[in-house]
């Protein structure tokens, strides 16, 4: 079954969130995702909130720019969320917009090798392990986590180019790739991510989560329309979908058909209604997505 589910935007005040994630656990709603955009919310403290606040939804985080983070502080706090509520949070990393990245000083001169070697300390960490690593960027001397988590647990790399396409194949257990994707786009993520998990011999399963820009109700074909020229995207075809719960449920099948695992429903950045946009997800589009 294709997994479902929606963004709590950032344009919408932190204090917004805990009745957003109430109504996700209350109409059952799979994953309810958060992000980190500079300069708006931090992405584990959100997360963190969002699940005291819940008892059942996965709580997704995507995506964590590594430029930012000493992955050290990333691997205790990711595994602090997993051992209080394991089973529940989805954790993605990626480059950051390096203009943000710039902003604050912060700006790797190779964002591939950066995120190269943050995968894999990630992963050794999280798995329990003690490492030591001398890399570009990452340099850690005998690290260990004395609290890691129980059960393994998966680390996702956000991914657009075709290098970091393969890299997520490579060193990450998943990959989330944004909603300027369209169903042609995820089958050349696919066939990429495929290549960089064959050349590091690879065989368990790779989840690629998809963002969908969704708009419903009174205005939704106006605000999909103004996002995606605002984004520059107005011309690419296939991209987004406004209308009613058959429309979105249609566009998710067309990306789940070219290789999507999980897609998360997107509202635009002026969605009018935040608690009725997941339950419209979890109740109207969730029945219509096998």
């Amino acid at each position: 079954m294709t997994g479902l589910g929606a963004v709590f935007r950032p344009q919408l005040a932190p204090e917004r969130l805990r009745a957003v994630a109430r109504v996700a656990d209350e109409v059952g709603l799979e994953e309810l995702w958060l992000w980190e955009d500079c300069f708006r919310e931090g992405g584990i403290s959100t997360a963190a909130a969002a699940l005291a606040w819940t008892e059942r939804v996965r709580v997704g985080v995507g995506l964590l720019p590594v430029p930012l983070r000493n992955v050290a502080v990333t691997a205790m706090e990711a595994a602090t969320l997993h051992r209080m509520f394991p089973g529940r949070p989805v954790l993605g990393v990626g480059h950051g917009v390096q203009d943000w990245m710039g902003q604050v000083g912060a700006r790797a001169e190779s964002p591939l090798t950066l995120l190269r070697e943050y995968l894999v300390a990630l992963r050794a960490l999280l798995g329990g392990g003690r490492v030591t690593s001398t890399g570009r960027y990452v340099r850690l001397d005998d690290v260990a986590l004395d609290w890691p988590p129980e059960q393994p647990v998966e680390v996702l790399a956000g991914a657009t180019g075709p290098r970091s396409l393969r890299l997520a194949g490579e060193a990450a257990d998943g990959t989330v790739l944004t909603a300027n994707t369209p169903p042609d786009g995820v089958r050349r993520a696919r066939r990429l991510i495929d290549e960089g998990r064959a050349a590091s011999g690879r065989t368990e399963a790779h989840r690629v989560v998809v963002y969908l820009l969704a708009a419903t109700g009174a205005g939704a074909h106006d605000r999909l329309r103004a996002e995606l020229v605002a984004e520059g995207v107005g011309a690419v075809p296939d991209l987004g979908v406004a209308g009613d719960a058959e429309a979105v449920a249609d566009a998710v099948r067309r990306l789940a058909e070219a290789g999507a695992d999980t897609v998360i429903l997107q509202p635009t950045g002026d969605e009018p209604d935040p608690e009725g946009f997941v339950r419209f997800a979890a109740e109207r589009v969730r029945p219509l997505v096998a």
